[in-house]
C-alpha cells in the first residue's frame, strides 16, 4: 500500500492512488508519494544534517555557540552556517530573543487566531517570510543555487507565503539565478540586491517590476563584501539621495534591509523606503554587534509610523516570531532554517518549515491571547 503527503498541508493518506481531495485541507489533487520525499520536518532535518557534514550538525538549539561545529571549524574557511569572527553577533540574535519571557493570557472565550497578513494589498497565511538566502557552493554542493532558489520560492508558496531571493558574488547581470527564479515564477518571490552599482541595481529593479513581484529591495549590509570585490563585482555604501534615486527608479515598494541604527533607518524612511528590515545579517557581517531583538524597538519607535519594519537574526519558532511582532515587527524573515529545510527537502522541506513556524506562531497566540496579529503588543513581554 503506498503512501501519499498532501503539499497544501501535509496531511498523509494511505492507498492504491492518492486521494483526489485532501480531507483536512480541501486542496484537489495535491497528493504526493512519500517514496521519495520527507514527511516530516523531522526527517527533512536529519537529511540536513547528513549533507552539510562538518558545516551544520542541525543542533535542537541553534545559538551560534562557540563549541557548535559551524563556529569551530569555520577558521580559514567560508563562514558556512556561522557568524563572522567569534560569532558574536550570531550569538547575540539569540541571547535577545531568549531573554524576552511571554505572557500567558488564558482566561476568556475560545478563538482560532488569524496570522493573514496584508503585503501592500496581497494577502498571505503569515507574517513570515524566507529570508534572502544565497551562495549554496558553500555547503558541500549539497544543492545547486537555483533549485535552491526554486525550492525556496515553491515551498514558501505552498505555505501561502513568500520567499525573498538574493545576491552573492557569483551571481552574474547576465546570469544571476535571484531575479531569474522569481522572473520563473511569474513575480511570486521578493528580489533584495547588493548595493552595487547604482545603474546595474537600475536594471535588475526594472527586471522585479517587469516580472510582477510585489516588491523589491536592496541589502545595505552587503557594503563591506569582499567577496564581491573579489570576484571583480564592487558593493558600496550608499548615501540618503542615492537610495531615493533607486526608490524613484520604481513603482514597487522598496525595502531596505540590513538596518541597525534608529539614524540610518530614519535617513532611509526619509528617502523614500516602504520596509525597513532589522538586520544584522544573522551576524555574518560583523562582529559583536546587538542583537536585532535590542534595537528593534529603538528603530520602530523612530520610523515605524511612517515605514513598515521588518526584522530577523535568531527567529526559530513561532514564539520567537510572536517575540519580534510584540516588539514592533509587522512581519519576519527565516534565513538559517529555510536554508536547512530546502537542502534538505528541497520545496517539501520549505514548505514543512513554514507550516510548523505558521502552527507555533498560531500555538502562541492561543496562549497569550492574541486573536489576531493587530492584538500583539509589547505588553506580551518581560525580561529576565
Amino acid at each position: 500500500m503506498a503512501k501519499f503527503v498532501c503539499s497544501g498541508c501535509g496531511t498523509l493518506a494511505s492507498g492504491e492512488e492518492p486521494p483526489v481531495r485532501c480531507p483536512s485541507c480541501g486542496a484537489k489533487d495535491q497528493y504526493r508519494s512519500t517514496d521519495l520525499e520527507p514527511v516530516t520536518l523531522e526527517e527533512v532535518r536529519g537529511r540536513a544534517r547528513d549533507k552539510l557534514k562538518n558545516i551544520c550538525a542541525v543542533y535542537p538549539v541553534c545559538d551560534g555557540g562557540p563549541d557548535r561545529i559551524c563556529q569551530k571549524e569555520n577558521y580559514g574557511r567560508a563562514i558556512g552556517m556561522g557568524g563572522i569572527g567569534m560569532g558574536r553577533s550570531f550569538r547575540n540574535n539569540f541571547l535577545a530573543l531568549e531573554a524576552l519571557h511571554l505572557t500567558t493570557r488564558l482566561v476568556g472565550e475560545s478563538f482560532e487566531p488569524s496570522t493573514e497578513f496584508d503585503f501592500f494589498g496581497r494577502k498571505f497565511s503569515m507574517p513570515i517570510f524566507g529570508a534572502s538566502t544565497s551562495g549554496m557552493s558553500q555547503y558541500n554542493g549539497a544543492i545547486s543555487e537555483l533549485d535552491f532558489c526554486r525550492a525556496t520560492i515553491r515551498g514558501c508558496l505552498e505555505a501561502g507565503t513568500l520567499a525573498w531571493r538574493g545576491d552573492t558574488a557569483f551571481y552574474r547581470m547576465d546570469n544571476h539565478p535571484g531575479i531569474e527564479s522569481v522572473e520563473e515564477a511569474q513575480g511570486q518571490g521578493i528580489p533584495i540586491f547588493k548595493p552595487r552599482r547604482q545603474e546595474d541595481l537600475k536594471v535588475l529593479i526594472a527586471r522585479a517590476q517587469a516580472c510582477g513581484a510585489p516588491a523589491v529591495g536592496v541589502d545595505l549590509d552587503g557594503a563591506g563584501s569582499t567577496n564581491f570585490a573579489r570576484a571583480g563585482q564592487p558593493v558600496y555604501r550608499k548615501t540618503p539621495a542615492e537610495i531615493q534615486e533607486l526608490v524613484r527608479s520604481t513603482q514597487l515598494p522598496f525595502i531596505v534591509k540590513g538596518i541597525m541604527d534608529p539614524d540610518d533607518a530614519q535617513a532611509c524612511a526619509e528617502a523614500g523606503a516602504a520596509v525597513i528590515v532589522v538586520s544584522n545579517h544573522g551576524g555574518r557581517v560583523l562582529d559583536s554587534t546587538p542583537g536585532t531583538a535590542e534595537v528593534l524597538p529603538l528603530i520602530v519607535e523612530r520610523v515605524g509610523h511612517r515605514a513598515a519594519v521588518f526584522a530577523d537574526g535568531g527567529v526559530r519558532s513561532g514564539g520567537d516570531v510572536l517575540k519580534m511582532l510584540a516588539l514592533g515587527a509587522k512581519a519576519v524573515l527565516i534565513g538559517r532554517d529555510v536554508i536547512r529545510a530546502a537542502i534538505g527537502g528541497g520545496e517539501i522541506g520549505v514548505a514543512l518549515q513554514m507550516r510548523h513556524l505558521l502552527k507555533t506562531l498560531k500555538q502562541a497566540m492561543v496562549m497569550t491571547g492574541c486573536r489576531d496579529l493587530a492584538s500583539i503588543g509589547r505588553h506580551l513581554l518581560s525580561k529576565s
